[in-house]
């Protein structure tokens, strides 16, 4: 019995053994678990934004990316710089649900602004999926995008209740259906609108409440999902490859016609240009290791090249190379007249600086008098000794 008992012993400490190592690794697993859930909630509030005074958000076209329809739009923290600046990031959001949240900022807008009578467009009935039938067969509708304008939306027809399969019926796959409000893309948003307002009307928690309550941006700022480099790609081409506008066109013209009449002027410049400054042109340049032939080829080339581009549409890259040619051909032409303008000047028996007009040396030629005593002629190869006067 003895033997028995210390066996029961036994036992039981080791159960109480196992028992405290249980509740010593589900102390440590609830402590894990508690720092776990407590990073989780700080990095969301680190995404947070509490204040939305100086955010804005800039909606840039609607998309179908990913087999969805999506508004893409930029968010901004400082609107004063009236989204021109680097943005906090570019996302994409449903249609429905960017609208629904700009439907919402629109009514805040209203109420803020002391209208009562707002109300919401006919097209916020299909926000959600609703079904119809067209011809007697069951289809669905909802707001998306426009297929043939990035700026536009339309209610389009879809064949399953999730609206996620397009349909077409009789040769489109919208409905047709008037769209009475427009999103504003490619217009900076503040998040935050302000109205005018007197102190009577407004109390201590409107000003806190106003920038704190954006419905667009911050329904935006919650269902945001990342557009990386491929997605803002999506639709991009339909609005950049329009080519040279009227606008680009009359500018191209003024600066080509600008760089022609200065190569008119430097051709002409330089057919006047003195031997002297023509030698030490010509030194400069075989100093640089090339030789006249090679700056003319060059120039022909880099007019070669702006043609190309610009017959390519590239634009950017014509604006550059246009602008250089053309404040190269005004220095030069600067240069030109500079050097033209300068007289040739020598220093004279006395040490002074005289300066030389070519119009006024054959005028002292025909004025000097051969038979003055003061005047010498001096014939080359040739010395006379000069006459002195008598001793009487």
């Amino acid at each position: 019995s003895y033997t028995r008992q210390r066996r029961d012993s036994s036992i039981k400490t080791k159960q109480y053994t196992i028992m405290a190592r249980a509740r010593t690794f589900k102390h440590i697993f609830s402590i894990f678990s508690a720092l776990l859930s407590s990073s989780v909630p700080a990095t969301k509030a680190e995404d947070a934004i509490e204040y939305w005074t100086d955010y804005a958000i800039y909606p840039q076209r609607c998309v179908n990316y990913n087999n969805n329809d999506q508004i893409m739009y930029s968010m901004f923290e400082q609107s004063s710089n009236h989204c021109v600046d680097t943005p906090i990031g570019t996302f994409v959001a449903s249609v429905p649900a960017f609208v629904d949240a700009y439907l919402e900022q629109a009514a805040d807008n209203a109420a803020d602004a002391g209208q009562d009578d707002y109300a919401y467009p006919a097209m916020a009935d299909y926000l959600d999926c609703t079904a119809t039938q067209i011809n007697g067969v069951d289809y669905y509708l909802q707001l998306g995008c426009n297929g043939d304008d990035t700026s536009l939306l339309a209610v389009n027809i879809y064949s399953d209740a999730q609206c996620t399969e397009h349909s077409v019926v009789d040769g489109y796959d919208d409905a047709g259906i008037e769209v009475d409000f427009a999103v504003s893309f490619g217009k900076c948003t503040p998040c935050v609108i302000w109205m005018d307002k007197n102190d009577d009307e407004i109390d201590d928690q409107y000003y806190v409440n106003k920038q704190t309550n954006a419905p667009l941006c911050s329904a935006m700022w919650m269902y945001k999902e990342e557009c990386d480099g491929k997605c803002q790609l999506t639709g991009k081409a339909s609005t950049d490859t329009d080519g040279w506008n009227k606008a680009d066109k009359v500018l191209l013209s003024i600066l080509s016609l600008f760089g022609f009449g200065m190569l008119i002027a430097i051709i002409k410049k330089r057919q006047n240009m003195s031997n002297k400054d023509a030698l030490l042109e010509q030194a400069a340049i075989s100093a640089a290791g090339l030789q006249q032939s090679h700056i003319l080829g060059i120039f022909a080339l880099l007019i070669l090249v702006i043609t190309m581009f610009a017959l390519l549409k590239l634009k950017k890259i014509t604006w550059a190379l246009l602008l250089m040619l053309n404040i190269f051909l005004f220095s030069y032409l600067m240069k030109l007249t500079v050097d033209g303008s300068v007289k040739e000047t020598v220093i004279g028996p006395d040490g002074k600086i005289v300066e030389k007009e070519d119009s006024d040396d054959e005028d002292d030629d025909d004025d000097e008098d051969p038979t003055s005593p003061t005047i010498t002629i001096n014939t080359a190869g040739k010395y006379e000794n000069p006459e002195l006067p008598q001793v009487s």
